[in-house]
């Protein structure tokens, strides 16, 4: 389950921009998670509840935003939502397509005390 490992992450980062800026907590944080991003959001927010134990963020929030996954089709030339890795393009069919979005995982916001 990589999602521990992601939430450390984001946890270490949370932690060391909140000393930087001189806060001494974390209140909630904002995550935008794309939808091609390979991240179980429901083993997130538990490993979020586990990692976040001891540290500035003990008590934060998790906010969650999914974004839907994008490409460009070179088929038919028109940016499309794309649910899943290797799916045709849902204007034309195709299958000629290249990500512009979906596969994301970024803080976007924290709230600090």
């Amino acid at each position: 389950m990589h999602e521990f490992s992601l939430c450390e992450s984001i946890v270490e980062t949370l932690t060391t921009q909140t000393r930087q800026q001189g806060f001494t907590q974390v209140r909630r944080v904002w995550l935008e998670i794309g939808a091609l991003a390979n991240v179980e959001l429901d083993a997130l927010r538990f490993a979020f509840e586990i990692v976040r134990q001891n540290t500035a963020a003990a008590t934060a929030e998790l906010d969650i935003i999914t974004l839907p996954g994008r490409a460009w089709c070179l088929d038919c030339g028109q940016e499309v939502n794309i649910n899943q890795f290797f799916d045709p393009c849902p204007l034309c069919g195709g299958y000629q397509w290249r990500l512009t979005g979906g596969n994301e995982l970024r803080i976007t916001e924290m709230e600090v005390e």
